[in-house]
This record gives structure tokens, C-alpha cells and sequence, in this order.
């Protein structure tokens, strides 16, 4: 199919998808992108968010908590930290996630690196609103 580009995520635990999608909605470090077919060469980082997948079959939607994406003409691989269906997420997901940021947020305010601490301060806040994007 002329229109489609190959789609791969995958995390350490698992594959979670492989297959030929229309347009993949990235929540980029530096904002939200989206890539479709023929789309110029880019390497992103990822933040927490919601990752979307249209495909000729549906649309399919992860949560990711970080990662990278890679995009050329021909398709986009996704290596995330953590990925997990937006249909599998629960509250519990999202209570665990959000108390291990705020671990490394802690963690990170004993230091004496300001930018770790407003990274960390950053990963919290993400986290926190994918629980209010999600309506969880």
C-alpha cells in the first residue's frame, strides 16, 4: 500500500506492534508529531504520553513513558522504556508509574544537579497528567 508505512513499538518486555499504519502520533520530548508515509528522516526522544496508531484496520492507541522513535520514508520504529496498551492500563498502572517518578524525583532533589532535579520534576508532572489525560 502506497499510503501506509511500516509501524514497530517495542519495549523491553515485549513486541507490541508491527504492522503497515496510515499516520502514528508521537508524544515527542520537544511536542507531540506526527508521522506519516514518506515522512523526512527524524530521530526523537520520547516523553510520557499516549502514542497513536492509525492503521487500515483501526486505530490503536499505547502509553509510553520515554523512549525514541525513529522515522524514515518508509516507516517509524518505536524503542520505548515502558509501553503498554491504553486498553490494559489501570489505575494501579498508573499509581506505580507515578510513584516511581516521584522515587527518582526525590532521589534527584538529594543531589546537587539542578537539571536532574528538573528533569525528574518534569517526568513527574507528565505522569501525573497522563492519569488526568487517560481519566484514570
Amino acid at each position: 500500500m502506497a499510503n501506509t508505512m511500516q509501524f514497530d513499538l517495542v519495549s523491553p518486555e515485549r513486541s507490541l506492534a508491527s504492522l503497515s499504519a496510515t499516520a502514528v502520533q508521537i508524544p515527542g520530548a520537544d511536542g507531540d508529531m506526527t508521522a506519516m508515509p514518506d515522512h523526512a528522516p527524524t530521530i526523537t526522544t520520547l516523553r510520557p504520553g499516549v502514542l497513536k496508531v492509525d492503521a487500515p484496520e483501526g486505530s490503536s492507541e499505547y502509553l509510553v513513558t520515554g523512549g525514541f522513535a525513529q522515522i524514515n520514508g518508509d516507516g517509524l520504529s518505536v524503542l520505548a522504556e515502558k509501553a503498554i496498551p491504553v486498553d490494559e492500563v489501570t489505575r494501579a498502572h498508573l499509581d506505580e508509574l507515578i510513584a516511581e517518578a516521584r522515587a527518582s524525583h526525590e532521589k534527584a532533589k538529594n543531589g546537587d544537579d539542578q537539571t536532574i532535579v528538573d528533569e525528574a520534576a518534569k517526568l513527574l508532572a507528565d505522569m501525573e497528567a497522563l492519569g488526568t489525560h487517560m481519566s484514570l
